[in-house]
């Protein structure tokens, strides 16, 4: 048993948890990444198309080739990388109990950076009925088994869910000569990013229908067909508009989940809508000295959000490890100031931070709307106080993201909530 001390611990060595190291260690002299996987990148290394970096490094790249990029820099630091490392523990306290292939490991952190990324919704998650043969996938499995292992999954191939990786996934399997019948989605719009509808299945005559479940799987040891089914308006399956459609291959693409298992036995809180933890401005969660980001908060449509929004937790980590003892007391004095709940309403689904403290300068509010808003006004208020407002109507739809920045040091009145309402006009 090892016992290590270091200023900021990541946990994750995706592309959340490298570019959180990699600020961290502009202001902390002692910095480390835990990743269960004997490579970092994460998620990346099995998305070959490309798309990514544009907002980052202003120019087109892969999966693989963004997260060399990060892995290089952080290469070129002294931050530890211990890989292999599967974490079993983090106390309130900040102490990490982890293993890897030379046994175990006690670190004390002084400040921790929860960078675990997300998980894919299974087919037992969704419930959907009938026999369990070989041929049922999630997107991402079947992306990796054909980008990083040369598998090729199937001939004739249905997609449940218009999730971005189920989108990307269309195309992919096409381009390898494989049939895809169609992408059906429950929903009455699709849940990617424009830009994946129209380049992965427009561009390839691939069908997209919309208000579609798949309502039975049929097949005993390979999978034979799927029989999908329209839904009402409370998503409920319409009884005569069964279809089945030969098959023997269905991808899942029917939503992803944080991984939280650590946050919840730290007694980090997590919101019961992004099942993410619930964060200030400064990222940091329930627990002091615990920080959050990237997918493990809440799921992102682009890689070069994730590495801002990480940096950003990065940063706050290493400033609060950073203090001496006499700040530290200072830091709880400072914890007293008023904070404010940050609410979502109307047609908003949630809102990323979920309090912020009221003597912050600046602070940037994330948020998704519930449903597509073809015309809609952003009203961001604290009691009376408007904080924001759109000048004109936009266009809002739950595939973006939206950000907006904020000055809560100007809020009045800081026991208000502030509310973060769209409306339609």
């Amino acid at each position: 048993m090892r016992s290590l001390q270091y200023d900021v611990v990541i946990v994750g060595g995706g592309p959340a948890g490298l570019a959180a190291a990699l600020k961290a260690r502009e202001k902390a002299e002692r910095v480390a990444i835990l990743e269960r996987n004997d490579e970092l990148g994460g998620i990346l290394n099995q998305c070959i198309h490309n798309g990514f970096g544009l907002h980052v490094f202003k120019e087109e790249l892969t999966g693989p080739e963004y997260a060399q990029r990060y892995i290089d820099m952080v290469a070129e630091t002294d931050i530890g990388c211990y890989l292999e490392t599967m974490v079993l523990d983090i106390t309130p306290n900040r102490q990490i109990i982890a293993m890897n292939p030379e046994g175990m490991l006690i670190i004390e952190a002084g400040a921790v950076v929860l960078a675990m990324g997300c998980r894919e919704r299974t087919r037992s998650q969704i419930r959907i009925p009938g026999t369990r043969p070989a041929g049922v996938f999630t997107a991402g499995l079947a992306q990796r088994y054909m980008n990083m292992e040369n598998f090729r999954p199937g001939n004739r191939a249905v997609i449940l869910g218009s999730g971005d990786i189920g989108l990307i996934m269309a195309r992919r399997m096409t381009l390898e000569g494989i049939k895809v019948l169609g992408v059906y989605e429950l929903m009455p719009y699709a849940n990617g990013l424009l830009r994946n509808i129209k380049n992965c299945l427009e561009d390839f005559d691939i069908p997209l229908h919309l208000s579609m479940a798949v309502t039975r799987i049929i097949g005993q040891k390979r999978l034979q067909a799927v029989e999908v089914s329209a839904v009402d308006e409370n998503l409920k399956p319409i009884p005569g508009t069964e279809e089945v459609i030969p098959c023997d291959t269905l991808l899942l693409s029917v939503g992803l989940i944080p991984e939280n298992e650590l946050s919840r036995q730290a007694g980090v809180e997590l919101s019961p809508v992004t099942s993410g933890p619930v964060v200030d401005e400064k990222l940091q969660t329930s627990v002091p000295g615990i920080f959050a980001c990237g997918n493990v908060l809440h799921v992102h449509d682009l890689v070069d959000q994730v590495t801002l929004e990480a940096e950003d937790a990065g940063s706050s980590a290493a400033a609060y490890a950073c203090r001496t003892q006499s700040e530290d007391a200072q830091a709880a004095v400072s914890r007293q100031v008023p904070e404010t709940e940050v609410r979502p309403e109307g047609l908003v689904r949630y809102t990323v931070p979920s309090r912020i403290s009221t003597a912050a300068d600046s602070a940037t509010i994330k948020f998704r709307v519930a449903r597509p808003v073809d015309s809609g006004r952003l009203l961001i208020t604290s009691g009376s106080q408007v904080l924001y407002e759109t000048k004109k109507p936009k266009i809002f739809i739950p595939s973006i993201m939206e950000n907006i920045k904020i000055r809560p040091s100007s809020i009045s009145d800081p026991s208000a909530a502030v509310t973060v309402t769209v409306v339609e006009s």
